[in-house]
């Protein structure tokens, strides 16, 4: 079935949301949001993805992305992404002995991916990946809507609190993610 949503420009700006199946709440642990860090960075200096804005939540995450002049599409980015940080946080819970969700998130997790034809195993991600192009004011928009997403959610009382967010790179705060500015380009 075909999506509306899908990268049409590859030279466009993309607000993107991947969200966890059933809208697990696994990125309750800071090991498993580190993973989506890595691996964040691993693209960014691999694959030719720039990261203009970023937040992780309970069970999605938001992203504003555009390519540097790699000829790996949107499309190879996101399924390769996705494909290593589901990977990587399955082994992770699995490993996890702290992990007190770990038996139903698990089975949660397998009997999803047994339902659809496209996994062996388990399905941490939804399919699909949600990208709409942004340009003007719209920018700004979705740019705000990503650092208030851990303000609606009341985790925080202003949105460079928290960690997990590019709110501290445009606020000259400590960072786990080095991205581009969306105004400039420029390294933040």
């Amino acid at each position: 079935m075909s999506r509306n949503y899908k990268f049409h420009d590859p030279d466009g700006l993309y607000f993107v949301t991947s969200t966890v199946v059933h809208w697990i709440d696994v990125f309750t642990r800071r090991q498993y949001k580190e993973i989506i860090i890595d691996s964040l960075n691993y693209c960014v200096g691999n694959k030719g993805l720039v990261v203009h804005a970023y937040v992780i939540m309970s069970n999605h995450i938001h992203i504003i992305i555009s390519k540097s002049s790699s000829d790996t599409s949107f499309s190879a980015i996101m399924r390769d992404f996705k494909k290593f940080t589901a990977t990587h946080i399955i082994k992770a819970i699995k490993e996890n002995i702290q992990e007190s969700r770990q038996d139903w998130i698990l089975k949660a997790l397998l009997i999803t991916g047994k339902r659809n034809a496209n996994n062996k195993n388990y399905q941490f991600w939804q399919q699909h990946n949600h990208p709409i192009q942004i340009e003007g004011e719209m920018i700004d928009q979705k740019l705000e809507y990503i650092h208030y997403n851990p303000v609606k959610a009341g985790w925080v009382l202003e949105p460079q609190e928290f960690y997990y967010s590019s709110a501290r790179n445009y606020a000259g705060l400590e960072i786990p993610l080095k991205i581009s500015s969306i105004f400039d380009g420029t390294l933040i």
